[in-house]
C-alpha cells in the first residue's frame, strides 16, 4: 500500500473534522440572553449577559454587563466584558476583556453531572487568580460565582460576587 492510500484517506477525515466545528452541546444550559442581580464586594447590582456561537459556531461570545447604583461611599459605576470560549486540542479556554484594561485567560472544565463549567484563570506568581463559575438551577435559572485569590496564594479563593440570573 503506497502512503499516498494512506494519507488521503487521512487528510480527508481531518478536513472533514475541522468542517464539523466545535461540540457545544455542554453548553446548551447557558446559550441566550440573561438578565440577573446579586452582591458581593462592589455591592448589590443588577446585569445582563449572554452567550452566543460566532465565526459560523467555531467561538461561543459571551457578552456581560453589570451596574452598581451609588452608595454613601462611592458613585454609579458599571463593569462590562468580552468573553470568546474556544475550543485547543481536547480542552476548552476563553479570554476575556474588560473595561477595567483586565485580560484574563482561563483554562475551562466541567462539573461531572453537566449542570456547572468553571473558568479558572491561569495562576501567575505576581497576580490574582480568578475563578468564575455558572451553575445550572433549573431550565431558566443559573447561579453565578466570582471568585479572586490574592498574589501568592493562588488557590486561597474568596467570593467576590455572587448572583443569580434567569433567561430573558
Amino acid at each position: 500500500m503506497s502512503v499516498r492510500a494512506i494519507l488521503i484517506p487521512l487528510i480527508a477525515a481531518g478536513v472533514a473534522f475541522a468542517e464539523a466545528g466545535p461540540n457545544w452541546d455542554r453548553w446548551q444550559f447557558l446559550m441566550g440572553e440573561w438578565a440577573g442581580e446579586g452582591g458581593g464586594e462592589p455591592g448589590q447590582g443588577a446585569g445582563t449577559f449572554s452567550f452566543k456561537p460566532d465565526l459560523d459556531g467555531r467561538v461561543l461570545i459571551r457578552k456581560n454587563r453589570s451596574d452598581y447604583p451609588a452608595t454613601k461611599d462611592k458613585p454609579a459605576y458599571h463593569h462590562e466584558d468580552l468573553m470568546i470560549v474556544y475550543p485547543e486540542g481536547r480542552a476548552g479556554h476563553a479570554i476575556d476583556f474588560d473595561n477595567e484594561g483586565h485580560v484574563i485567560h482561563y483554562d475551562i472544565e466541567f462539573g461531572r453531572d453537566g449542570g456547572a463549567v468553571v473558568f479558572t484563570s491561569v495562576a501567575q506568581a505576581s497576580t490574582p487568580r480568578f475563578r468564575l463559575t455558572y451553575t445550572k438551577l433549573s431550565t431558566d435559572k443559573v447561579g453565578i460565582r466570582f471568585e479572586i485569590a490574592p498574589p501568592g496564594k493562588p488557590d486561597a479563593f474568596a467570593a467576590y460576587v455572587q448572583a443569580t440570573a434567569r433567561r430573558k
